[in-house]
């Protein structure tokens, strides 16, 4: 990248559909999507979308929590970008400013453990960019590793979906993990907003994180401010 491009930023949308055994379907959040795609936007970035497997992801239902969800649905850019939508082992993570894994249930299952993935998290953050993450996107965070072998999360300030809010929704049985915890576990600082679903992020230099669907407009301003430093 050279200082005459326009910023670039990275949505990663999970592929995973099935929420456990349930039998109910799962994806990714679209608020948590369409915020971030308005933010950057609005800011004069180019917004590019990337999913796991390629191509149109799941959606994991409409949250209510952004007006921003409706033009989403309806933009034909939108349409374009999620149908012809690269695997995330495709992304050349030199391209961008900031990588922003967004949220929704599905990325319990196929965030972690996700060598394509940890790689751009790794290439973005070791290069001088922003790691950004929504809900359930800091998923990805469990497993992500620098060079030197230590999990990027390690001793970091961060804020993810809380426990308290997977057990209010009835799903701390059904994912493979709690999130919170497993990032606890991992030597991460999470904190947390003094009540459910308010919004919450936090900046670790450029590892920008928030707790919930309402946090994500709020993420994508953050990691804005966090490139320009």
């Amino acid at each position: 990248m050279t200082g005459t491009e326009k910023p670039r930023a990275l949505l990663v949308l999970t592929s995973h559909g099935d929420l456990g055994s349930t039998g109910e379907p799962t994806g990714y959040t679209v608020a948590e999507a369409a915020d971030p795609w308005v933010v950057f936007g609005d800011a004069g970035w180019q917004v590019d979308v990337a999913t796991i497997a390629g191509g149109r992801p799941p959606e994991d239902g409409s949250s209510g929590y952004s007006v921003n969800e409706a033009a989403w649905h309806a933009s034909p850019q939108v349409a374009e970008l999620l149908d012809h939508a690269p695997a995330i082992g495709a992304v050349d993570a030199g391209e961008y400013h900031v990588v922003y894994l967004v949220g929704g249930h599905g990325t319990m299952w196929d965030f972690p453990d996700n060598t394509p993935l940890e790689r751009v998290i790794r290439e973005v953050y070791e290069h001088g960019g922003v790691v950004a993450a929504v809900c359930h996107g800091p998923a990805a965070l469990t497993t992500a590793r620098l060079g030197n072998g230590h999990l990027l999360v390690e001793g970091k300030n961060i804020a993810a979906f809380t426990d308290d809010e997977e057990r209010a929704i009835g799903r701390d049985r059904i994912v493979p993990f709690l999130l919170q915890s497993r990032l606890e576990a991992d030597g991460a600082k999470h904190t947390s907003a003094p009540e459910l679903w308010a919004p919450h992020v936090v900046t670790d230099g450029r590892l920008v994180t928030g707790q919930n669907p309402a946090s994500a407009a709020g993420v994508a301003r953050s990691a804005i401010a966090a490139s320009n430093r």
